[in-house]
Parts: structure tokens; C-alpha cells; sequence
């Protein structure tokens, strides 16, 4: 079973269902790798999504990736990619934090109006993109990024969402 602990800072908008929308994501993720059956594991598969100032996530990314600036989203796995599969295979009904997801807003809205769409709709994108680096997915080589960018887009397409790699011609 899939869960999701989310934390919210101003000024991400309190009319959305933040908590609802990063169970979605996440779930529309997991669902589209070989990695799916951690959705059906008997034991509590969390991750963290933190919807957080560009501030903060200025920060983090300083401190773990030596990258004085804010960007849209930051990952941190708790498990080794190569570790994944025991979870499903373990009967163990405990709880397993996959990890941690951090959302930049003003990043995150700055992106979302540059892409004619809404903050919730390039949220949902981070969190599904966020979600596939915590199993293990990245997208330094080309071959890497093309299966995430195909993961993604099915995930969105699935949540109702459009590719957002798609260039837009004007």
C-alpha cells in the first residue's frame, strides 16, 4: 500500500488537495514500472512530498548537490534502486520510507506559467517525475531520460494530463 506524507509551506495554495494530488501522482508512477507491485505489498510504502519555498529548496540543493540555486524538484531515496524488489518479496507488513520529495513554488509556478498551465497540473509532473527518481530512474544519459520522459508522459496521460514535453510551436 502506497502512502503519501506531504508538508505544506506558504505560499502553496490551501485550496488544493495537495495530499490527494501526490497520491495520484505517485501512484500513476509506481504503476507504470516494474516496480508496480510495491502498490500491493503487504507492508506501508511511504513517501514524503514536501511542498516547500525555493528558499529552502535553494538549501538543499546547495548542500546535497552543490548547486547554489533553486530548482523545481529535489529527490532523496531511502532505498538502493537495486534493493526495491526485496520490499514486494518481503511478507513483512512494516512500513518502508521510500523517500523524499521537495517542491520549489516559486520554481514550480515560474515553469507552470512559462508552459501555459496550471501549478497543480506541473506539481503533478514533478511528483510523478520526483517519484520515478526514488525507484531508481534518471536521465543523465539519453537512453535514461528517453524511458523516464515515456513513464512520465504515460503517467500523465493517464492522470488526464498532457505530455509536457511536447514543444509548442507559436
Amino acid at each position: 500500500m502506497l502512502e503519501t506524507a506531504l508538508s505544506q509551506e506558504e505560499p502553496w495554495s490551501n485550496s488544493v488537495d495537495w495530499e490527494a494530488l501526490a497520491q495520484r501522482a505517485a501512484t500513476a508512477a509506481i504503476e507504470r514500472t516494474p516496480h508496480g507491485e510495491l502498490l500491493t505489498a503487504a507492508a506501508t510504502i511511504e513517501i514524503s512530498v514536501r511542498l516547500a519555498t525555493d528558499d529552502e529548496v535553494q538549501t538543499l540543493n546547495a548542500q546535497y548537490r552543490h548547486k547554489d540555486k533553486p530548482t523545481n524538484v529535489l529527490s532523496f531515496p531511502m532505498v538502493q534502486a537495486d534493493l526495491l524488489d526485496t520490499i514486494s518479496q518481503n511478507s513483512d507488513d512494516g512500513e518502508v520510507l521510500l523517500g523524499d520529495i521537495v517542491l520549489a513554488y516559486g520554481v514550480c509556478a515560474a515553469e507552470a506559467a512559462d508552459k501555459g498551465i496550471s501549478t497543480e497540473d506541473h506539481a503533478t509532473h514533478l511528483i510523478v517525475h520526483g517519484t520515478l527518481h526514488l525507484l531508481g530512474y534518471d536521465h543523465i544519459e539519453d537512453h535514461e531520460a528517453d524511458a523516464m520522459e515515456s513513464i512520465e508522459i504515460d503517467a500523465l496521460t493517464s492522470l488526464g494530463l498532457a505530455d509536457p514535453y511536447l514543444i509548442k510551436e507559436d
